[in-house]
């Protein structure tokens, strides 16, 4: 099934570009250490907090502010670390850091905001407060040797520290919903275009941040105000990027339990049935089904409201794949269909009516609209799911399926990235599978062995470097070649079948699993 991210979070980049943005925040951060408790003006002060934050629309101000709140809390943790090895200096310089952190990031914010709760404020004093406090224990500490005295205060310390990090959590949840409500409060208004594509920019860059983002703007009504969009015509340039919003938000269980309150599942039927609206339109629709029927989400199983809609989004969604103009939306569109053969077992007996064989082997003739292994993924899950059917084998035969199955045994990374390698071990684990399935019927089995499936199966089994050392498709490789030997026994070695076919599947599998490159 496919990774629905459209953008990395903003802890996992490279980290020479996190320093340089962070550098910014570090240094101010380090002169204020330097200063502590030195006056600066109040005029200067907020002149200079102005001019960092006018460089700024909303959603940079809200990527600053989540910035800095990334900040304190890797220092937060750091702290606690130092702590629990008497560290005293660096705990008090930490600490230094934290408290000015905390202060540029509630002037920081406080500049942007608008309309900012009373409830807000109160946790803006908590938290400095406490921070104040905090930062004047450390300082008693490093001002004396006395162990006794130190271990004394090391349990006052460690309280103050924990609920300085609950004042800091609590605040930050407060910030994020209030943001959250105001981009919703905009977008309810369904004022102009611009206005509303805005706030669902907004919204989705929020998504962006992480599960509990989407789970506060779940929780305050951020998937019934963009179906609400979704239902106005003259909102219909909107439509793709407030879809790809729903996706985004529908990863957690609090987004999928609402879109399945607001009639959502009917709102995608008609939206994917409806011929008029785009390909970018069709294509996201199908993204947010592939999101609400992914297998690796356990809160999605009981979407009634998705089976009584099934065969209508099967077929659009099959149509989608036949008429999709690139590699992106057949992706889109067959990782919506893998999805939902593992959602309900009827779906395979409506693809297999509507000739979703045939087209989806046409498409991996096409290197252009089937071009990466995640792609090849999606349809070898549809036929592993669908192979289970009797009626599948003939599709297979007809369409040349066979000859794909083999190739995709020999499926490689084009680079060292771990996502592709992990797409290309499931499209070789998901091909044995298949071929495993389908050779109960002779023919299959029969076109398999002419095309030279079991040397290459063997190979698989006895080449580590072959299945890029993995388990499952090992596994995967040896049930395939079993079923092929029962059905043409002269095909194989002597040694091949006393190792890998005659003893039991575990024995083949640990003999497989010690065996050096050598050894092949």
């Amino acid at each position: 099934s496919l990774p629905l991210t459209s953008s990395m979070h903003l802890i996992q980049v490279d980290s020479v570009q996190r320093w340089m943005e962070d550098l910014k925040l570090m240094t101010d951060c380090e002169c204020m250490c330097i200063l502590q408790s030195k006056p600066i003006s109040i005029e200067k002060d907020e002149q200079n907090e102005l001019i960092l934050s006018s460089q700024h629309g909303t959603c940079d101000n809200l990527q600053l502010l989540l910035k800095r709140a990334w900040i304190i809390s890797t220092e937060l943790t750091r702290i606690a670390q130092k702590l629990e090895k008497n560290r005293w200096q660096r705990v008090h310089s930490m600490t230094v850091r934290v408290n000015c952190h905390v202060q540029s990031m509630i002037n920081e914010y406080n500049t942007f905001t608008r309309n900012s709760s009373e409830e807000m404020h109160q946790f803006e004093k908590l938290l400095i407060d406490k921070c104040s406090e905090f930062t004047a224990f450390t300082e008693r500490c490093i001002q004396t040797e006395d162990e006794q005295m130190l271990k004394s205060m090391k349990s006052c310390i460690n309280e103050t520290l924990t609920t300085v990090a609950q004042y800091f959590g609590q605040l930050i949840e407060l910030v994020l919903t209030h943001e959250a409500q105001n981009l919703l409060r905009q977008m309810e208004l369904l004022d102009s275009v611009y206005v509303t594509e805005s706030a669902i920019s907004g919204l989705f860059s929020l998504t962006q941040e992480g599960a509990h983002l989407c789970r506060i703007i779940a929780k305050e009504g951020g998937v019934a105000a963009l179906f609400k969009v979704c239902r106005q015509e003259c909102f219909r340039c909107l439509y793709p990027q407030t879809l790809r919003t729903l996706a985004s938000i529908c990863c957690v269980e609090e987004g999928v339990q609402q879109l399945e309150k607001v009639d959502g599942i009917l709102c995608l039927a008609d939206i994917l049935t409806d011929n008029s609206h785009s390909e970018a339109t069709h294509a996201e629709a199908a993204a947010v089904i592939a999101q609400i029927t992914s297998p690796h989400l356990t809160f999605t199983q009981h979407l009634s409201s998705f089976l009584e809609n099934m065969e209508e989004i099967v077929t659009a969604v099959v149509r989608l794949c036949q008429e999709a103009s690139s590699g992106e939306v057949f992706l889109l569109a067959s990782a919506a269909l893998a999805n939902i053969t593992f959602f309900d077992t009827m779906a395979c007996e409506i693809l297999l009516q509507l000739n979703a064989m045939k087209i989806l082997l046409a498409a991996c003739s096409d290197k252009q609209m089937v071009d990466t292994p995640y792609s090849r993924d999606q349809v070898v899950t549809i036929l592993a799911n669908m192979s289970v059917l009797d009626q599948c084998a003939s599709e297979i035969i007809q369409g040349n399926g066979v000859q794909l199955l083999m190739e995709m045994l020999f499926e490689k990374p084009s680079s060292g990235n771990s996502s592709e390698v992990a797409a290309c071990e499931r499209v070789q684990q998901k091909a044995a599978v298949t071929l495993a399935r389908l050779s109960r019927d002779p023919e299959v089995a029969d076109a398999a062995v002419k095309l030279s499936c079991i040397p290459r199966l063997i190979k698989l089994c006895r080449s580590p470097t072959e299945r890029n050392n993995s388990d499952s498709v090992l596994v995967a490789c040896l049930v395939a070649l079993r079923r092929l030997a029962v059905m043409s026994p002269d095909a194989l070695e002597d040694s091949d079948f006393q190792q890998l076919v005659k003893p039991r599947l575990v024995d083949s599998f640990l003999l497989c699993t010690n065996m050096e490159e050598s050894f092949v």
